[in-house]
């Protein structure tokens, strides 16, 4: 039996890849804005670029993916991963004059890539023959979120010793997983992945009701798990947290119990709908516990345990698409990936704009120090109340899929 293990490290690094990709610049915008003058919202508008980025590769592969070599494609990927974090970290040097202008083309290269490898890793992974497709998937997954955690400290004991002023050699030194990644790819064989003949079968795709419940599935998974991965830092240290350990605590404790419920499951996991039904519920329970409660350690507490919950809800909505649709190959995995993206995208956007909001409203910050809290507290309260829309509805999803699983 052909051995794929050369090829599973090769997707492991590219995923990590994809951790770096999506988090470094992030970690890089104090920095940024300190040395260059670079303002709140065109630093937002990095994540902005990134995600619609993505999010074109997405639909892009969705329909055409007939068209690519899909084994050369793969193999490419790193390589143009690598390519966008040298030039993130080339950019004062390329363009001393508009160090903005780099910063922008690095994360469209490096997007581009990341947004490749959203597509086409997962599918690559579930066309490796294996008693386990579900721990497979957790696994692949797992790494990613492992990622998270590791570049955290990373960037931050770089910036340290290294002194901010030297950012730029960061995204050049992490370059480093994407090359190794594609040295791994170069020697590795790509197993056959199906796509579909012709942009007609794509619409025939389109139309079956279960692959969009899948999509919707996936959609929810994204916006519960990345809305408390990127407000939960900005909760604790409204809560009454120090924004050391709120960072800390907020992103990586997070990240961890994201990548402890998908290395478990990766391990002793079985019966993926059962998985998303419960994790959403457990995810619902934490939103709302971390919105009413006042003591700060039990909201450290329900940030935490949110990572695990919706550690699934993500992977888990993949697993289900592709046992459903075998024949769909890359085309099903991109159109779930636009989900997942999409989700991913209007959370943490709808958190945000609802804290915003409260703070508009007079009456509602009058409602806030009523209740002994100061509007931001109560801002950010409201937001997590509205993100927990996400798990809730997930709960029904998630019931119908696993309806759906006893029903064949």
């Amino acid at each position: 039996m052909r051995s794929y293990t050369r090829l599973k490290w090769a997707c492991y690094t590219g995923n990590i890849t994809m951790s770096v990709i999506g988090n470094l610049t992030p970690l890089l915008f104090l920095t940024l804005r300190s040395l260059y003058g670079i303002s709140y919202s065109l630093l937002g508008l990095l994540v902005l670029i990134n995600f619609t980025t993505q999010l074109a590769i997405d639909l892009v592969v969705s329909f055409f993916s007939h068209k690519f070599n899909i084994a050369a494609t793969v193999k490419s990927m790193p390589l143009i991963g690598a390519a966008g974090l040298l030039l993130l970290g080339a950019a004062p040097f390329l363009f001393p004059q508009h160090v903005y202008v780099g910063l922008v083309l690095g994360t469209v290269v490096a997007s581009a890539a990341s947004g490749l490898a959203e597509v086409l890793i997962s599918p690559v992974i579930a066309a490796i023959p294996a008693e386990n497709p579900e721990r497979e998937m957790s696994k692949l997954h797992a790494v990613y979120a492992w990622g998270v955690v590791a570049i955290i400290p990373l960037c931050t004991l770089f910036l340290h010793f290294g002194g901010g002023e030297n950012w730029m050699w960061l995204p050049m030194l992490t370059a480093l997983f994407p090359l190794f990644s594609a040295f791994l790819y170069a020697g590795a064989e790509i197993p056959v992945i199906e796509t579909p003949g012709r942009v007609s079968r794509v619409l025939e795709f389109m139309k079956n009701k279960t692959l969009w419940l899948c999509v919707i599935g996936i959609f929810l998974g994204g916006a519960s798990e990345v809305t408390m991965a990127q407000w939960s830092s900005s909760y604790l240290e409204q809560v009454g947290i120090p924004k050391l350990w709120g960072d800390i605590f907020g992103v990586a404790l997070f990240g961890a119990t994201l990548g402890l419920g998908r290395t478990l499951y990766g391990k002793i996991g079985k019966n993926v709908e059962r998985a998303l039904f419960w994790g959403a519920i457990g995810a619902s329970v934490c939103y709302l516990v971390a919105a009413v409660t006042s003591v700060p350690l039990i909201g450290l507490v329900a940030c935490a345990v949110t990572g695990f919950c919706v550690s699934m809800m993500w992977p888990g909505s993949l697993v289900v698409a592709s046992d459903r649709f075998p024949d769909g190959g890359v085309f099903v995995f991109a159109m779930m990936a636009a989900g997942g993206d999409l989700g991913a995208s209007v959370g943490p956007q709808l958190v945000g704009s609802v804290a915003d909001t409260v703070l508009s409203i007079p009456a509602l910050t009058a409602l806030a120090e009523r209740w002994a809290l100061t509007p931001d507290q109560f801002g950010m309260k409201c937001g997590l109340l509205i993100g927990a829309l996400f798990p809730l509805a997930g709960i029904g999803v998630y019931a119908a899929v696993r309806q759906m699983r006893k029903s064949l």
